[in-house]
């Protein structure tokens, strides 16, 4: 007689399924446990600063707006001042970052000359040098031409391609697009500055997104440089401002501090929410990981 006698197999994928719920809940606890100090920020912003330290918890017992009414005018100036410093900064170095560093990217993608790699190898070197390195010879420079004290030193070293990151970033991006395009245009006339414009930069808009969030967020959130070259408090930023708020002798305005933090973290986070669909895709098409 033939054993008809069948085996109960264990249902398959359960494994996978325990090892989803496992990577998702240590997510999850890993972004509370990140979020919480921005949390806890954003709460502290509606307490009176005597109970700030004395009551940790995330939920104010009672909504007080006196730290952004306080905080708003405590430097001597409206701190909406220092958020247009700051964003005059910031969207003149995404312009210069953009035009310079994909024109420097267009050259080490797409033409041939002598010494190229030794450049492009010695171009991506700059990235270990630290800005403190960086700072003192950059300080005599600009010192020399008169422009400390004022916002040059921020922004026109960005129309010279100084951000090797970006120029490396958009570098990968325009190797990845085929060359037949350049030599389609090149027949119907267009010299190297006519593919530039026409062909790689609409093509490009990925990279060029992602260089431009990256630009606002690390421009935005910059202290040493803006600290070192502005000494005007006309001319403070958003973080030098925000400096200002802490008494070196320990009488400090926290609450008005926090206040406007949150007040300085919201463009960011603005810019970081309309650009996010194509920092994504900027990521995934040049290789970075």
């Amino acid at each position: 007689m033939t054993d008809t006698t069948t085996s109960t197999a264990p249902p398959r994928g359960g494994g996978s399924a325990t090892r989803r719920v496992s990577k998702h809940a240590l997510l999850i606890i890993c972004g509370v446990v990140m979020i919480y100090p921005l949390l806890w920020m954003l709460s502290s912003s509606f307490k009176p600063t005597d109970v700030i330290f004395r009551d940790p918890s995330l939920w104010p017992r009672e909504i007080d707006l006196t730290n952004y009414t306080k905080g708003w005018t405590a430097l001597g100036q409206p701190f909406q001042l220092y958020l247009w410093n700051s964003a005059v900064i910031a969207i003149a170095s995404i312009v210069g970052n953009l035009l310079s560093c994909s024109l420097a990217a267009y050259a080490f993608a797409r033409l041939e000359f002598r010494g190229r790699k030794i450049l492009f190898a010695a171009m991506l070197a700059t990235l270990m040098l630290p800005i403190h390195v960086l700072i003192v010879p950059q300080y005599v420079l600009f010192s020399q031409l008169d422009w400390i004290n004022t916002t040059l030193p921020l922004i026109v070293p960005k129309f010279l391609a100084t951000d090797a990151f970006f120029i490396f970033l958009m570098v990968q991006f325009i190797r990845g697009l085929p060359r037949e395009l350049d030599e389609a245009a090149r027949l119907d006339g267009c010299g190297h500055l006519g593919i530039y414009w026409r062909i790689i930069i609409p093509l490009s808009v990925p990279a060029l997104a992602t260089s431009a969030l990256f630009t606002f967020i690390w421009t935005w959130n910059d202290f040493f440089s803006q600290l070192i070259f502005l000494t005007n408090p006309d001319l403070y930023t958003v973080p030098v401002a925000l400096r200002s708020f802490v008494d070196g002798q320990g009488e400090s305005a926290w609450g008005q501090l926090f206040a406007m933090s949150v007040v300085g973290l919201a463009p960011i986070f603005g810019f970081f929410l309309a650009g996010q669909r194509y920092l994504t895709q900027g990521l995934a098409t040049t290789g970075l990981k």
